[in-house]
């Protein structure tokens, strides 16, 4: 079976995009379903054709893909699949994205530049989409560029609870790589009972990825140090955050993050680096050349299926995530 069906006849179908098939697999089967068999492939020219081999009328359709490289084609991807399933008279269309695409681009730092989050948020509705499930938004507001429900879901209580059962909770310290991440790290301070400490830094406007670290505040001496961050892209940010801890004394450092994009150099910082462990969680695949032993990836899976579930309910999802606020 496909679908779950309940009294009134709901039905629930899961679709997913090509970029991220196994982490789908996993929340199919955590609902105890399979995924819609689904047609697609490029044309010669890169166009996308989609088509599902199963009827969706009247069902409660969840659309899920996530964000990775090529990020643009999978973006297109899931819009065309939204687009087919409206087409083909779904009842309600929620999309799923672990990872939004674009996030970064959230508000206007200088003149002439777009908002692409809002663009992103506007493309979904216009292709038919009644609602967003998502994790760990860059940003807070970006929920409120959807005209329509958005299920916010936090990795903290993965991701904290994780590192709790592997180091020595007396000698932790939670530090936030930049000013930004501050609120997100006291969470854990709260989660943990440690104390927190921020890394200051300025960036270089005029160079992407470039970042140059300043000042280390509040005490690392003979600390163990966990970096937490939502994403790390290409590694810069985060590796020179770890090596001013380590300047400052710290005795390890843990770097912790949603999502791990790892996108150019990542590989090579990742390996290089004086970190004794980095922790993602799986929502976007790892590339292959990062398979090293101290990565440590977290399934998020259990999670969007409960979400999903209560979404399909009506229940509620916040419910689920209270203790990550």
């Amino acid at each position: 079976m496909t679908g779950i069906k309940t009294t009134g006849e709901k039905k629930l179908m899961l679709f997913s995009g090509r970029a991220h098939p196994e982490l789908a697999e996993e929340v199919a089967h955590k609902l105890g379903v399979q995924l819609v068999p689904t047609k697609a492939f490029d044309f010669a020219n890169g166009e996308i054709y989609v088509r599902f081999e199963e009827s969706a009328r009247g069902c409660d359709a969840f659309v899920i893909q996530s964000h990775t490289a090529p990020i643009n084609k999978w973006i297109m991807e899931q819009l065309i699949m939204i687009d087919a399933l409206k087409r083909a008279s779904a009842k309600r269309i929620t999309v799923i994205v672990p990872f939004y695409g674009y996030a970064r681009q959230d508000k206007k730092h200088r003149g002439r530049e777009p908002i692409s989050a809002r663009l992103m948020a506007d493309l979904f509705k216009t292709a038919g989409a009644d609602r967003i499930l998502t994790v760990d938004l860059h940003t807070d507001q970006i929920q409120g560029f959807f005209d329509g429900p958005v299920d916010h879901l936090f990795a903290l209580p993965l991701l904290a609870d994780y590192v709790g059962t592997k180091v020595d909770r007396e000698k932790l310290t939670i530090v936030s790589p930049d000013a930004g991440r501050v609120r997100v790290a006291d969470r854990w301070c709260d989660r943990l009972g440690a104390p927190l400490a921020i890394v200051h830094k300025r960036r270089d406007p005029d160079v992407a990825n470039q970042v140059t670290v300043h000042e280390v505040v509040g005490d690392v001496r003979g600390r163990i140090c966990v970096l937490v961050d939502d994403m790390i892209d290409t590694g810069g940010t985060i590796c020179a955050a770890a090596d001013a801890l380590f300047a400052n004394g710290a005795e390890d450092v843990i770097v912790t993050a949603t999502h791990g994009v790892l996108s150019g150099p990542a590989a090579d910082r990742l390996k290089n680096s004086k970190v004794s462990e980095f922790v993602f969680t799986d929502t976007l695949p790892t590339p292959g050349e990062l398979e090293l032993d101290k990565i440590t990836v977290l399934s998020i899976a259990p999670m969007i299926a409960s979400a999903i579930r209560e979404v399909f309910e009506d229940g509620s999802v916040t419910s689920l995530f209270n203790d990550a606020h």
